[in-house]
């Protein structure tokens, strides 16, 4: 057995779109907010978090919806191209009220800025869930680490595409001193690789064909399959597999809350601890991703020959070391330095070993129907996190003191990988074929 990669890199191109759009967002709203409408901080930051509380609700919601859809389509692919069309729409329209608003104010371009705002996070939630369940759908579990690898080495070079735009288009030659910058270039080219990889992703995979011939070649094997019949026609999940599934999801919230109380407080962090400004602390953070993207491959495979959960809790062991190790740094060192920089490297190893794994293992413990709301579970246990950790870390920072950060992160680590431990399913290793059986898969 084999990975197809071209076809799955093809079916990461919906994910690809998904990360292109969160980077722009996450780079360009803020601004948008807080100089255009003249938003403060606090305001600014309720309507940043809302994407985390809707996708409580959306993503598992229409992870599920998308189990159950049926049509000549496939079951996720009516979401993908529905929620991309409507985002795209969308996103242009927002541009074109933050340059209406700055020629000339008024409260109704504001509430209806807020309103499409709002509006595109729905749509941008409706087709996320289903668009990371796909890749599952059409892929045997056994392959699913080395898949989702490659997955999220296509949502980095999303990420990448729209940072290479942004600094393309707005480099501060061009920028600097402007009273108000027109954003509508960034988002027309944001929307155009959004539209286009979607356009690839339809032309190229067939979802339902793909779908069948795994659907297939799992029925060979129905040692996978750890659902049980009720005895009514239904499966359930053994009570053993249910709860390995719920300390599955307490670990990934608990290690995100460690990670993502770093990456969102560690500018502010860097900057009242050691005096440092935005580009030491952005380049630690940049540090980390290429990290994990060279890492992502490497680790599939790594996966895929120690298992899951082993390359999880290495993953996890170093995360909470390099956390309790940042303390150390930026307590005897005045400056970011390149021991600092080593250190960020091993953090992006660490969350690529645990971020191609984890979600393979949570699909891993549902029948192939249930894949979009088994997803969906994984995301409202990251997001989740993901809501509560900013204010959390935030709250003690300010009330004990702001060198609490890491040790935190490194808690909630530590936390994590107790919690790993009492994972006893999701970790299926491919049989090894023997004699001529070997040779079955050599021309896929």
């Amino acid at each position: 057995m084999k990975l197809n990669n071209k076809r799955t890199v093809l079916v990461g191109l919906a994910f690809m779109s998904i990360c292109c759009f969160w980077q722009m967002y996450d780079s360009v709203i803020p601004l948008i907010l807080t100089k255009t409408f003249q938003l403060n901080e606090t305001f600014s930051g309720m309507i940043m978090a809302a994407d985390n509380v809707l996708a409580l609700f959306l993503l598992p919601f229409f992870g599920a919806i998308s189990d159950r859809t049926n049509t000549k389509f496939g079951k996720r692919m009516p979401y993908i191209v529905g929620g991309t069309a409507v985002a795209v729409i969308l996103i242009n329209l927002l541009s074109g009220i933050d340059n209406s608003y700055y020629a000339a104010p008024s409260t109704g371009k504001f509430v209806l800025f807020i309103v499409l705002l709002g509006l595109l996070l729905i749509a941008m939630g409706t087709y996320r869930s289903p668009a990371v369940a796909l890749m599952p759908d059409i892929t045997p579990k056994p392959l699913r680490s080395k898949a989702n690898a490659i997955i999220n080495l296509m949502g980095a070079v999303g990420s990448m595409l729209s940072l290479a735009a942004a600094a393309l288009l707005y480099p501060n030659s061009k920028v600097q001193g402007l009273a108000h910058v027109n954003y509508q270039p960034l988002f027309i080219v944001v929307s155009v690789v959004m539209a286009a990889s979607v356009v690839i992703l339809i032309i190229t995979v067939n979802e339902p064909k793909f779908s069948k011939e795994n659907q297939d070649i799992e029925a060979k094997h129905p040692e996978w399959n750890l659902a049980e019949d009720d005895g009514s026609g239904n499966e359930v999940l053994p009570t053993d597999v249910k709860w390995s599934l719920v300390f599955l999801l307490a670990s990934i919230a608990l290690w995100y809350i460690g990670y993502n109380g770093i990456t969102t407080w560690f500018t502010t962090y860097v900057d009242k601890v050691m005096g440092e400004g935005l580009g030491g602390a952005s380049t630690c953070i940049l540090v980390a991703g290429a990290g994990a993207i060279v890492s992502y491959i490497p680790i599939g495979n790594l996966a895929h020959k120690i298992g899951r959960k082993r390359t999880i809790m290495i993953g996890v062991a170093i995360l909470t070391l390099c956390f309790f190790s940042g303390y150390i740094l930026t307590s005897i060192y005045s400056s970011i330095n390149a021991i600092m920089y080593v250190m960020f490297v091993l953090v992006g190893f660490a969350w690529a070993a645990i971020n191609v794994n984890s979600l393979p293992m949570v699909v891993e413990m549902c029948r192939g129907s249930d894949t979009g709301k088994f997803t969906g579970y994984y995301y409202t246990a990251s997001m989740a996190a993901q809501v509560v950790t900013p204010i959390m870390a935030g709250f003690l920072m300010r009330h004990i003191s702001y060198k609490v950060l890491f040790p935190y992160a490194s808690l909630f680590a530590l936390l994590s990988f107790i919690t790993m431990t009492q994972v006893k399913h999701g970790d299926v290793a491919p049989e090894a074929k023997k004699g001529l059986e070997a040779f079955e898969d050599m021309d896929d």
